[in-house]
């Protein structure tokens, strides 16, 4: 005589024999000798364990309450049902001081803004664990943390202050940046202010270096010509004193003359005097000649 026992999909048989495991059964028919053969049923599917918030220290002596849920599955029946008396109440408690222990490592500021963190870490933690019960931890989410009611306000305070002072930071900053603007600007009018100077006083010393230059040629031109004329002058005149000394040498009554320079350095402008008055001569002997043309 055989008991037959249907098992479902998503669980599982641990059958012992006279108190020995002999294997695990299923899912669908499972037949057992009666009194002989005695079955345990285990659920294979995730159980979500919903845990009361848990009080808890952080690392600078902060009071906390933590609620979590804790995700968790059986991967292996026969561990489950040999190794643990009640796995999930096991689960349970191994959470509760594992999260102790995660929280009093850390301050109470972490606490609060390193939730996914804390959450890897006590799944890590917790798996070790409950490995060798058979169960495994898929996830463990925290929901909520409430610090004691002093820590609170002690962090709103410091979350004003906090924002006051941010806004203090980027008002100050306004300013400086505002004041770097205006300074820059100041310094770029300067420069500018100066390029244009120093260009206004390049052209103003390259025009009086031109004027200068000019000047300074029109000025040797004008020394030449008079050099040029002086020297014809000179040419001249003393042709001429050297004609009316040799006048009056001939209206002397001595017959010997001496001459104390070449004649002949002397019959060139000599001969230039001469031909100067005889052409001033011509000239005006053509002048009077067309008068008296024209009284006719």
């Amino acid at each position: 005589m055989f008991f037959i026992s249907i098992v479902k999909q998503y669980e599982r048989a641990v059958v012992f024999r006279l108190g020995r495991y002999i294997g695990t059964k299923g899912p669908g028919l499972v037949i057992l000798i009666p009194f002989l053969d005695r079955g345990i049923r285990i659920d294979q599917r995730e159980v979500v364990l919903d845990e009361p918030a848990q009080s808890s220290i952080t690392k600078d002596n902060a009071l906390v309450d933590i609620d979590f849920v804790v995700y968790m599955r059986v991967v292996d029946p026969e561990a489950a049902v040999i190794n643990i008396n009640n796995y999930t109440r096991a689960v349970r408690n191994m959470a509760t001081t594992t999260l102790r222990s995660v929280i009093g490592d850390i301050t109470v500021e972490e606490v609060l803004s390193q939730r996914e963190t804390i959450n890897k870490r006590l799944q890590e933690k917790l798996s070790q664990e409950t490995t060798r019960w058979g169960v495994e931890v898929k996830a463990i989410e925290i929901r909520e943390v409430v610090p004691e009611p002093d820590i609170q306000n002690a962090m709103t305070r410091l979350l004003t202050a906090d924002r006051t002072k941010r806004a203090e930071i980027t008002e100050s900053e306004g300013q400086r940046q505002s004041a770097i603007n205006v300074a820059e600007g100041s310094k770029q009018a300067a420069i500018l202010e100066a390029e244009g100077s120093r260009e206004s006083q390049i052209l103003e010393a390259e025009g009086g270096r031109q004027a200068a230059i000019l000047n300074a040629e029109g000025f040797s031109t004008a020394l030449e010509r008079i050099n040029e004329a002086a020297t014809g002058a000179s040419s001249n005149t003393m042709g001429l004193q050297y004609l009316e000394m040799m006048r009056r040498l001939g209206e002397g009554e001595s017959t010997k003359w001496i001459m104390p320079m070449d004649l002949a350095s002397i019959a060139g402008p000599i001969a230039g005097a001469l031909e100067g008055l005889t052409q001033r001569n011509s000239d005006n002997n053509s002048g009077i000649d067309q008068g008296d043309h024209s009284d006719r």
